[in-house]
């Protein structure tokens, strides 16, 4: 089994996911407005599903979506990864908050400490992120980490705008890092 190592930032911890997530996780997947993103609302049996194939795709291929958690509360507020499922055209970075934990940089902070993990790490070329177009959110998160948009396509069956992300050595995202990892 391929154990998730722990990443810090300032105000989160990253960490492989565990049991005690699986609750947050089910309420996200069955009753978050913003799951729309991501294919829609699912029931609680194809929640457990996803979060045990989550489990899975770290030993699969070695990396995964994180759990977040805060520091202080150690709360889950979200995930933040790279997936790479059948037939992606390469690894992702991804982000979901969960309810209530939006708005508060999290993502964002989590997702600097991914990329520079991925590229320090793992030796991964530079990421993408697959965003629905109306997916503004997601959209402005990878535009602030410096993702540009390199085409658009369809995958899985949705259609998607592929964001390219930095380099996690180019200068943009160091300084990023530097601002968001202790």
């Amino acid at each position: 089994m391929t154990p998730a190592p722990t990443l810090s930032t300032a105000r989160l911890v990253l960490r492989g996911p565990q049991k005690r997530d699986l609750a947050a996780f089910t309420a996200w997947a069955t009753q978050s407005a913003r799951m729309e993103f991501v294919g829609g609302k699912v029931s609680a049996r194809d929640a457990w599903r996803g979060f045990i194939a989550g489990i899975g795709h770290w030993n699969w291929h070695g990396y995964g979506f994180f759990t977040v958690t805060e520091k202080t509360t150690g709360m889950a507020t979200g995930r933040v990864g790279i997936l790479n499922h059948i037939d992606w055209p390469q690894p992702e970075l991804a982000w979901h908050m969960f309810d209530g934990f939006e708005g508060k940089s999290y993502a964002f902070e989590a997702a600097c400490a991914v990329r520079e993990w991925a590229g320090r790490s793992l030796g991964l070329a530079p990421l993408i992120s697959l965003i629905a177009p109306s997916n503004t959110r997601s959209l402005a998160l990878a535009t602030r980490l410096g993702a540009m948009e390199e085409r658009r396509d369809t995958v899985d069956g949705e259609k998607v705008i592929i964001m390219r992300h930095l380099r996690y050595d180019d200068p943009r995202a160091t300084a990023q890092a530097a601002g968001a990892i202790t």
